[in-house]
């Protein structure tokens, strides 16, 4: 368990898992610790929070940003466990009801509204994904920001608007063009992952990417939700890194699937 005084010194996430398996996030400030997604079983995301050094019954809430399973698997279950409280929109309630059942606390948010978890405030803002009302997070312990944009078709100007000045992000790079167009999926699933409520390319990430380096706040990113299919963790990193050539300041990684990423600091 981490020592209490150091929390209040800065602000650090964790990618826990990311893939088309299971998502979620660890993120801590002070005494507040919340976790986005829970898309793996409750009892392997236990085993992920105490890998990266915290404790379950430290969790504050967890968030949730659209329903399907790989986001969700494991809600309702630390939920219930834990007496979290768990916060999503009113769509994705109705969605994700039969998935996640009974919760301790349920909690509801409006896309553009924020509100405050502990010392964290947290803005969540409209993605273009095949769901029933899938968003974004942007939070801030009012320092330094980090964005979590996952499960997004397309950048749009409120996406850019909305993590324009976050220090830390947490962004998908899910495949490439051509492994995808030459990959095993059928046509109909290819067509659904490139339009405009499926999958960012590494191609996207990286354009958006140079877009958000030109305000010089941007230090750590990390790539997410990477295809076992359709992407090499090789290729997103290297494809992005030419769109930052000129920002080697910005510190790239590449999340796993099976098991969690670094303890990245904010400070």
């Amino acid at each position: 368990v981490k020592s209490h005084w150091i929390w209040f010194f800065y602000m650090e996430f964790c990618v826990l898992g990311s893939g088309s398996k299971g998502n979620s996030v660890l993120v801590a400030s002070g005494d507040t610790v919340v976790v986005i997604d829970a898309g793996f079983s409750g009892v392997d995301l236990q085993q992920r929070i105490a890998c990266v050094g915290y404790q379950p019954e430290q969790i504050s809430a967890v968030l949730v940003t659209h329903e399907h399973l790989d986001h969700v698997r494991g809600v309702g279950v630390i939920s219930r466990r834990f007496k979290l409280p768990v916060y999503a929109n009113s769509k994705t309630y109705a969605a994700a009801e039969k998935k996640i059942g009974k919760l301790a606390v349920r909690c509801e948010f409006e896309a553009g509204t924020g509100f405050e978890i502990g010392e964290l405030g947290i803005h969540p803002f409209c993605l273009s994904h095949d769901a029933a009302d899938p968003v974004g997070f942007l939070l801030t312990d009012g320092r330094v920001s980090l964005g979590y944009c996952t499960d997004i078709g397309k950048v749009t100007n409120l996406v850019a608007h909305h993590l324009r000045s976050c220090q830390g992000l947490v962004l998908e790079a899910n495949h490439d063009p051509e492994m995808l167009l030459n990959g095993p999926y059928p046509m109909f699933l290819k067509q659904r992952i490139r339009s405009g409520q499926g999958h960012l390319a590494n191609e996207d990430a990286g354009a958006f990417l140079a877009q958000l380096s030109k305000g010089d706040m941007l230090q750590h990113v990390v790539l997410a939700h990477l295809s076992d299919s359709n992407n090499d963790p090789h290729l997103a990193l290297s494809t992005v890194r030419k769109f930052l050539d000129s920002h080697s300041e910005i510190q790239v990684a590449v999340a796993r699937q099976d098991k969690p990423g670094d303890l990245i600091n904010l400070s």
